[in-house]
């Protein structure tokens, strides 16, 4: 996983939180749910890169 998939999944992140923040301050729900989308799709794609990571370590351990 490279670190601007890192940056670039975090920038997601917060965009989400963000959005979700204003839809609550604005009683504007759909943009709630909006963010935390994002949020969720954001981490999901984290996941993913943390499990492609963690067989990368495994792989290397055994090329040892």
């Amino acid at each position: 996983m490279g670190a601007d998939d890192k940056m670039q999944n975090k920038a997601e992140e917060f965009k989400g939180r963000a959005k979700e923040g204003v839809g609550r301050a604005t009683d504007d729900e759909r943009l709630e749910a909006e963010g935390r989308a994002e949020q969720s799709e954001s981490k999901v794609k984290q996941a993913g890169e943390k499990a492609k990571d963690a067989a990368k370590h495994v792989k290397d351990a055994f090329k040892r």
